[in-house]
């Protein structure tokens, strides 16, 4: 990997987790990240597209727990079936949309694509490169975030 590709990986983190502490209403335990050079398994995730400066996507991916645990607390009541899964799209959608802007404050523009829900045994491949974060929440779950560049 290049220097310029690192360091635009680096900013897309910490612009990610910056985004994630200002969105999710549950304090994080610990924020975890490796590189990505294989296929990436699922059962549930958002896929959200990015355009602009970087062209990719990002994954969110988790139990539908840690999706009705969030919604439940942020909208005080319990979210089920497809109000849940109508959630967790709206959710990948707030995050990404704080990643674009921590990431034009650093004069990177980019914009999103509206989210699609992916559910069942499924791979993800054809990304040039991806890094993924794991941040583990203190309510126990996780959510695992991969951002796959183009």
């Amino acid at each position: 990997m290049s220097s310029t590709a690192s360091k635009i990986i680096t900013t897309i983190q910490e612009g990610m987790i910056d985004s994630i502490k200002q969105i999710v209403p549950i304090q994080t335990d610990s924020v975890d990240s490796t590189f990505v050079s294989k296929n990436i398994s699922l059962n549930f995730a958002v896929l959200v597209g990015l355009t602009g400066d970087i062209k990719g996507k990002i994954l969110y991916k988790g139990e539908l727990s840690l999706f009705g645990s969030v919604g439940e607390i942020m909208f005080g009541m319990k979210i089920e079936g497809d109000m849940l899964k109508s959630f967790a799209g709206e959710l990948g959608n707030m995050i990404s949309g704080g990643l674009c802007t921590n990431l034009s404050s650093k004069g990177i523009v980019i914009d999103i694509t509206s989210p699609t829900i992916l559910e069942g045994s499924s791979t993800i491949s054809g990304f040039k490169e991806a890094v993924e974060i794991e941040v583990y929440f203190q309510n126990g779950e996780k959510l695992s975030i991969v951002v796959m560049i183009d």
